[in-house]
């Protein structure tokens, strides 16, 4: 599964809003498939904006440098 740069979240917010649009004409226009596709797509839009979201508040995690076994010869 590929994640979200958290860059891209502004980017993720521009898409979301124009769905809500385009589900908003659909309802008008009762356009029933493309008002499932777009409710569809808008859950798969705002689980990645929590993903990338978690992704933000995330801490680096030091896992130190190996250190090399010394041979006793």
């Amino acid at each position: 599964m590929l994640q979200v740069n958290p860059k891209m979240l502004p980017r993720l917010a521009e898409i979301e809003k124009d769905l809500i649009l385009r589900r908003k004409r659909a309802e008008q226009e009762q356009w029933l498939g493309e008002i499932e596709g777009i409710d569809l797509t808008l859950t798969f839009v705002r689980a990645k904006q929590a993903d990338a979201a978690r992704l933000t508040r995330r801490t680096p995690v030091a896992l130190g440098i190996p250190a090399v076994p010394s041979s006793n010869r």
